[in-house]
């Protein structure tokens, strides 16, 4: 694997993270399947304006919401500060992010403001807390949003990534299983940015990772699952996540995805049958199935993410960076690059990042 190979990969996660946000402005968080195609037809193949008393109602399509904001915060301070600067992002956080909420959930760029990125500015605004204390409970994938930037940036040192994504999690998710799935969440795009494919093989190497100390989770078995033998002493607690099984999940879902008897038709049903909620074990299942089926085909993994109704958006970003780091960035076809709004720029920015890799 060459770095421009490497390059082009890294600029392909974060676009199709960002066209991905970008497809389900409009369509966002329907979850009466009738009433999505009702507003937007049988199929969804573009970007789209937000209806009216929706929650990004007036954005236009291919603008971003704020997840894709914050996201594109990530990226301008890794690329000015050449790697994740944790002072820096706190910095952006309360100079150009928090003085344009006020608390509600309908207010600040992007139409709409996240559960945890309203905790986080009353805890840091009205309360005046520390940033170790901002986090709170919700169970989504806010962090992944942001953090698939950092990912992206240290895809070859998996430590590093290890450490800056849990410590940006925290500033908006407390709850140390969320943690654990964002990380492995970045494990994984780690390796993909690297040029290994989301099959039933990607599993093993995130845990030989495991075994050999570079991600902190520890390992309750010997390898390929077995049993421990009579006598084997314990495994070593490494780091701080208890369980590897969030980096297990991808394999399973490619696994699913290649298999001839399980079957979901259209792809996009896969919202039924892992869950159409925000929660981050309903996202996360999603989007290795449709990474691991369209593993070479952009446009069909993420038209299914997003016609899949509910939390849609998450289901794209996630799914896109995913195959985007895949395809690469000249496997995303032209006209969603056409279509996403300031579109030159943010690959300007994403090109400065996949130079950090």
């Amino acid at each position: 694997m060459t770095d421009k190979t490497i390059q082009e990969r890294a600029v392909g996660a974060i676009m199709g993270a960002l066209i991905g946000d970008a497809l389900a402005l409009g369509p966002h968080w329907y979850y009466d399947l009738a009433e999505l195609r009702r507003d937007y037809g049988e199929w969804i193949s573009g970007y789209t304006d937000p209806k009216p008393n929706r929650y990004h109602a007036g954005l236009k399509a291919g603008q971003l919401s704020q997840a894709g904001y914050l996201l594109t915060l990530t990226l301008k301070s890794l690329a000015d500060c050449g790697g994740y600067d944790e002072a820096d992002f706190y910095r952006r956080l309360e100079d150009e992010l928090f003085p344009l909420l006020d608390g509600t959930p309908m207010n600040g760029p992007g139409g709409y403001t996240s559960q945890s990125i309203r905790e986080a500015w009353r805890r840091r605004v009205q309360q005046k807390l520390p940033w170790n204390q901002t986090g709170g409970h919700a169970d989504t994938t806010e962090a992944i949003e942001r953090t698939l930037a950092i990912a992206v940036c240290y895809a070859r040192q998996p430590s590093k990534l290890a450490a800056a994504v849990a410590g940006n999690t925290v500033l908006t998710q407390a709850d140390d299983t969320v943690v654990s799935m964002t990380v492995a969440f970045a494990a994984v795009l780690s390796l993909l940015v690297q040029g290994h494919r989301l099959d039933t093989k990607l599993s093993g190497k995130l845990m030989k990772l495991v075994k050999t100390g570079e991600l902190p989770f520890h390992a309750v078995t010997s390898d390929n699952m077995q049993p421990p033998k009579p006598g084997d002493p314990d495994p070593p607690r490494i780091g701080r996540f208890a369980s590897p099984d969030a980096l297990l999940t991808p394999s399973y879902m490619a696994a699913a995805a290649s298999d001839p008897e399980i079957k979901i038709e259209p792809a996009w049903k896969v919202s039924l049958v892992y869950g159409m909620p925000c929660a981050i074990y309903h996202q996360l299942p999603a989007a290795y199935y449709l990474a691991a089926r369209f593993h070479d085909d952009f446009e069909s993994a993420l038209l299914h993410a997003v016609n899949g109704g509910g939390q849609n958006q998450a289901r794209a970003i996630l799914t896109g960076a995913l195959v985007g780091a895949q395809t690469g960035l000249s496997g995303i076809p032209q006209r969603f690059l056409d279509g996403l709004e300031n579109s030159v720029n943010l690959r300007g920015l994403a090109e400065r990042v996949a130079i950090l890799v």
